[in-house]
């Protein structure tokens, strides 16, 4: 857990040092998605196998 929590701390001063030498905004957009949309994605996997035992276990 504790390991969890310094990898995403080293993650954010990665994503911040890659913001500050961006060339342009259109690069920063690109990490930020990048950065973010895995985490998106997990989640909702995460949220469809809820789904779908939750659903299954009442049948």
């Amino acid at each position: 857990m504790i390991m969890g929590v310094f990898m995403v701390l080293q993650d954010v001063s990665e994503i911040e040092k890659k913001m500050q030498e961006a060339p342009d905004s259109s690069y920063e957009i690109g990490v930020a998605i990048g950065t973010y949309l895995p985490f998106v994605v997990l989640i909702l996997v995460a949220y469809f196998f809820y789904y779908y035992s939750k659903k299954r276990k009442t049948k």
